[in-house]
Order: structure tokens, then sequence, then C-alpha cells
């Protein structure tokens, strides 16, 4: 993977013929104690500091068999520090109108209400398709203001192909549903894994850290050292939603837990 364009929110790679963009579509701000110990108690040390700061990343994809794919659409309005994709997808030179594909890793609201900008434009005007886990459809629908986006809902399963190269794996424990994206260029290799980590300063270090949103912690867990262990083995090139700037990188051994290292 090469390195092409690279500012404070976007992030261009180029893995032979295809391309694959990081975007920022800003930060929450979460609570401290929701990051859990294996007995979902908050870390006494790590709670102290009051709030933790979680990026948000969509990963947009083009090549042959693949253009027009965001994963993953960011907040929008529901908070105020989210819904800069819009403006992201400018710099990046990237058209909204040509996102026809949008691939949920699940249905909570900071990964699917950027369906909508601030104002409520719809911002991927051509879009036909929302792919999201036949588990994930109940939580999606639920959301009474993405009503107008139920006919484009395409359930899918765990395996199944969402385009070329580019396919659905389970990754439970987080929400209903929750999937991640492994795509396969021949000359690098990504998964697109949602909220397997929301603090990496610590849970690289200690994957047995979970969160307190996870829906179960003992499977999020186990998902979680799964993925570490599988990328880091394959040299699998991570990407996840709640990832440090710039949102994509790879998986280290390092004395006996994990490290991470940014693109």
């Amino acid at each position: 993977m090469i390195v092409t364009f690279r500012s404070d929110n976007v992030l261009g790679c180029t893995a032979g013929a295809w391309r694959v963009w990081s975007l920022s579509d800003g930060y929450i701000e979460m609570s401290a104690d929701l990051l859990r110990g294996p007995r979902n108690k908050p870390v006494p040390q790590v709670a102290q500091a009051g709030a933790l700061r979680l990026s948000v990343n969509c990963f947009a994809l083009a090549g042959p068999g693949v253009d027009g794919i965001l994963i993953d659409s960011g907040g929008g309005g529901w908070a105020s520090t989210t819904g800069r994709l819009d403006q992201t997808l400018v710099e990046a030179s990237i058209d909204p109108a040509s996102i026809t594909v949008l691939a949920l890793t699940h249905a909570h609201q900071d990964h699917v209400y950027g369906l909508l900008t601030p104002d409520d434009r719809v911002l991927f005007p051509n879009l036909k398709a929302i792919v999201i886990a036949e588990e994930a459809v109940e939580s999606f629908l639920a959301e009474t203001n993405l009503a107008r986006f139920r006919s484009l809902l395409k359930p899918v399963r765990n395996g199944d192909q969402v385009a070329e190269r580019l396919r659905a794996v389970a990754l439970p424990g987080h929400a209903p549903g929750h999937i991640g994206y492994a795509f396969d260029t021949n000359e690098a290799r990504f998964l697109f894994f949602g909220d397997i980590v929301h603090v990496p300063a610590l849970q690289f270090g200690n994957p047995a850290l979970s969160w307190g949103y996870d829906d179960d912690q003992a499977i999020a867990r186990a998902t979680r050292q799964k993925v570490f262990r599988d990328a880091a083995e394959a040299g699998t090139w991570i990407a996840g939603a709640h990832l440090g700037w710039p949102g994509i990188g790879r998986v280290m051994r390092e004395d006996g837990a994990y490290g991470y290292e940014p693109a």
C-alpha cells in the first residue's frame, strides 16, 4: 500500500489498481468510565480523565468492481462535533453523487446518521443500496428519522460477497449484526472493522479492555483478540471507525500483547 495523499481529514492510498480513502467525519467525546476491565468495571486510572475523544472515520473504495462504495457514514448531525463528511469528501475530490453503495458495520448513530447532513440534506443523492447485516436491520428501522432510506436496505450474512474483492465478515459482540468488510487487492489486505477498538492507546496493549456500549463484553473481547491475532499474522491493514487519525494502520505483536502502527 502506498500513501498518496494525507491531510488532517483525508488519507488516500493506492493498492495496485484500487484506491482506499480514510475520511474524517469529526470526533465524539465519551465518558472515560465507558472503558471497562474484564469484570465490566470502569478502569479507575482512566475514569479519572473524565472524557475520551474518539475519532469518527469513514472509508471509501474505488477500483475495478468497487467504485462508489463508502463504509459507514459517520454521525452527521447526531453530535455537534460530527457531520464533517461532506466537507471531507470535497477535500478528497470525491463527489457525494458518485457514492452508490453504503456498507454499514452496524446501526449505531455515529455510523448511520451521516446519511443526512446536519441541515437534514441527503448527502448521497444516487445511493442505490445500504448493505447491512440481517441482525442489524431492526436497529436501523428504529431510527425513524432515517425512514426515507429503508427501501435501500440490502441485508447480508457472514461471508457474503458485497462487491468484487469485498466480503462481509461477522465481528460479534459490540452490537446486533456488527460486521466488518475484508478487502483483498492481491497487493494488500484490508479489514474495515467498525467498533472493534474505541481507545487504541490502551486496547492494543490490553485487548481485554472492552467498551461500555458493547452488547456482550466477553464476546467483544474474544472478537478483538482474534482480529488482532489474525491481522498481525497476515499483515492485514486494519481500518477502524474510532482508530486515531489516520484511521488505518497495522497490528504488531509486542511484549506479549499488540502494538499499533498508523499508516
